[in-house]
């Protein structure tokens, strides 16, 4: 007899949606979505695989470990192909507007009242918002090493990654744990994947993907001859932003530096301005990438204000699309072989140890400074674990917590 629950869930994930049912899932992370990238990959998996499972574990760890791979944002790479995934190119759009639209506009408004907000960052109820990344992350972690490393072996991977991520605390230890874990999964690990798994498809050709990818490269090598002819400062500016969207792995704060020496040094943003921001960018959902919103409605010379802002984001964005959009078919081919199977088993193991390790550092010590943040951190998880409260409205708990435990100290 088949399981009804089962047939629900295939029903899920087959099921085509639209761009605005999409736009409107986003949004509701893009609003609440706290915590940085790792912390949005849990947010991600609660919402679609568990809530709404337009996929399932597998598929999604699959994607993860895809975008782990690629440079760019990860959780907005992933985001932009579950909503291809779900409802085409206008759903990929919908998506990343969707998740992104908020803090991008929260952070623009930043730079018109800079003076005022300085000190955003620090608040009671953002901590709160910090603290119950950890609740999130924690959960996500659970339940993908419950489906993903059921046996002793991927166990095993999942804790040699976690300390390979530990040790080598950088984007490239990531890379490199993911690595060594598909490696010895396809070299040591004597299973295949599990039957049950749905087969994820994305509507991107081969072509089109080729195409992407000279698309994503061709602006690397076009735009400083550009801007080296011209002497253009805007040409310059959008240069410097789209290199650093381009080839920055782990996105984040790892794109910052890059981001500081294309606006800072020429005198676009002054270097105190770019401080501020970037502690306002930790206050607001979303990706740490839309930072670049700020600098586009901050800087100096014809490109400022709202017209600035959304140009850097489009900017800044555009090669993490065109990379995803490159990857995307060439990975859905070799992800189908026998001998990439037992590897991904392997690679999907350690992508719930590179969580692990992340919810130790950065999440947990940046959240959890005492007692307090613990009891709130282990209530969050309480409530979505046991009390299975949504995730909307436990940020939005842990957030008004935080604020009183703030005018308590």
């Amino acid at each position: 007899m088949t399981d009804p629950a089962d047939t629900a869930q295939r029903e899920a994930t087959a099921a085509p949606g639209t761009p605005a049912e999409v736009f409107g899932a986003f949004l509701k992370l893009g609003l609440s979505s706290f915590g940085g990238p790792v912390a949005h990959l849990g947010h991600f998996r609660l919402e679609f695989v568990d809530r709404r499972r337009w996929l399932d574990d597998r598929a999604y760890s699959d994607l993860v470990a895809l975008c782990q791979f690629l440079p760019g944002p990860a959780s907005s790479q992933v985001g932009m192909a579950l909503g291809l995934g779900r409802a085409g190119w206008a759903g990929l759009l919908a998506a990343w507007a969707g998740f992104t639209l908020p803090s991008a506009i929260a952070l623009i408004l930043f730079a018109f009242g800079i003076a005022q907000y300085r000190d955003l960052a620090q608040s009671g109820w953002v901590h709160g918002l910090k603290v119950v990344a950890v609740a999130i992350v924690a959960q996500a972690v659970w339940g993908m090493a419950r489906s993903l490393c059921p046996d002793r072996p991927r166990a095993a991977l999942a804790i040699l990654a976690a300390l390979l991520a530990m040790l080598l605390p950088s984007a490239a230890g990531q890379v490199a744990a993911i690595t060594v874990a598909g490696l010895l999964g396809w070299l040591g690990l004597k299973i295949a994947q599990p039957g049950g798994g749905q087969a994820h498809v994305y509507p991107v050709s081969r072509k089109l993907g080729i195409a992407a990818l000279l698309s994503f490269a061709a602006p690397l090598a076009a735009l400083p001859l550009w801007a080296a002819a011209t002497g253009s400062s805007t040409i310059a500016l959008l240069e410097g932003v789209y290199r650093s969207g381009a080839l920055v792995f782990g996105g984040g704060h790892v794109v910052l530096p890059l981001l500081q020496a294309a606006v800072v040094p020429g005198g676009l943003v002054d270097n105190a301005d770019f401080l501020a921001g970037y502690g306002a960018a930790q206050a607001v959902p979303g990706p740490l990438f839309t930072f670049a919103a700020y600098l586009g409605a901050v800087a100096g010379g014809p490109l400022h204000g709202w017209i600035g802002g959304l140009a850097l984001l489009l900017t800044i964005f555009l090669p993490a699309f065109l990379i995803l959009v490159g990857a995307l078919p060439f990975w859905a081919e070799l992800r189908h072989r026998a001998g990439i199977q037992t590897a991904m088993a392997g690679i999907n193991a350690g992508v719930v140890g590179i969580l692990a390790s992340a919810l130790y550092d950065p999440v947990w010590t940046s959240a959890i400074h005492g007692k307090a943040d613990f009891g709130l951190a282990l209530a969050s998880f309480g409530l979505l674990t046991v009390g299975r409260a949504p995730p909307a409205l436990v940020v939005l708990l842990a957030g008004v917590a935080g604020g009183i435990m703030a005018m308590g100290r």
